[in-house]
């Protein structure tokens, strides 16, 4: 779906810098010193509008929350959800998350979310799926020993694909959920995309999993 081009959005992101981090680079390592305390710091790769990582953190006020998305015209919508909820545990970055070694240092991270990624099905493109191996070996880089990638889907094949990146790898699959809304779980934080593929009748899937 084509976002509309939002020509305020630039100016929109600098004024609400206490939300969107400006220069986020500068940070790594030092995560912690821009919350103000030592709490748990659990990171979004690819936040949309935001509705996840608002509802976690308020859900979770005793986690940090930082939400990456790299469309301006999206990250926008985010900033919004995050200033009418008031969350002083949500931060978000406009960035590209390529390379997640240059936002966080090592063992900086509890934990990674992936909702809804881009399934890239095309073989050639199987590079830029965010559970390919040089991906997950920038999450085993920023995440503490115990740390945990979290993933969600509608689509069958990214997810089959996934589940067998990560036993190559070498990870441990703490859960696998082939149908996530059958157990109605009150903790699951639903993102935009999922409520609305659940709601057309998709299988929603999840999993968990940590490096050795």
């Amino acid at each position: 779906m084509r976002v509309r081009h939002k020509p305020w959005a630039d100016d929109y992101l600098k004024e609400n810098d206490h939300i969107v981090v400006q220069e986020p680079k500068t940070y790594k390592g030092k995560w912690r010193e821009l919350f103000g305390n030592d709490k748990p710091l659990h990171v979004e790769i690819g936040s949309g509008k935001g509705q996840f990582i608002t509802g976690m953190a308020a859900q979770h006020p005793e986690y940090n929350f930082i939400g990456i998305e790299l469309a301006k015209s999206i990250i926008v919508t985010a900033v919004e959800k995050a200033a009418e909820a008031n969350l002083p545990n949500v931060r978000l970055l406009n960035e590209n998350a390529a390379d997640f070694r240059e936002l966080f240092e090592e063992n900086e991270v509890d934990s990674i979310y992936l909702n809804f990624s881009d399934p890239w099905p095309k073989n050639k493109h199987e590079k830029r799926r965010l559970t390919y191996k040089s991906f997950l070996e920038q999450y085993e880089a920023v995440l503490k020993d115990d740390g945990e990638v979290v993933f969600k889907t509608d689509n069958q094949k990214l997810f089959e694909y996934s589940l067998s990146s990560f036993s190559r790898y070498g990870m441990i699959l703490q859960e696998v959920k082939l149908d996530l809304h059958t157990e109605n779980d009150p903790l699951n934080v639903k993102t935009e995309y999922e409520e609305k593929f659940s709601s057309r009748g998709y299988r929603i899937y999840r999993s968990v999993a940590t490096f050795k």
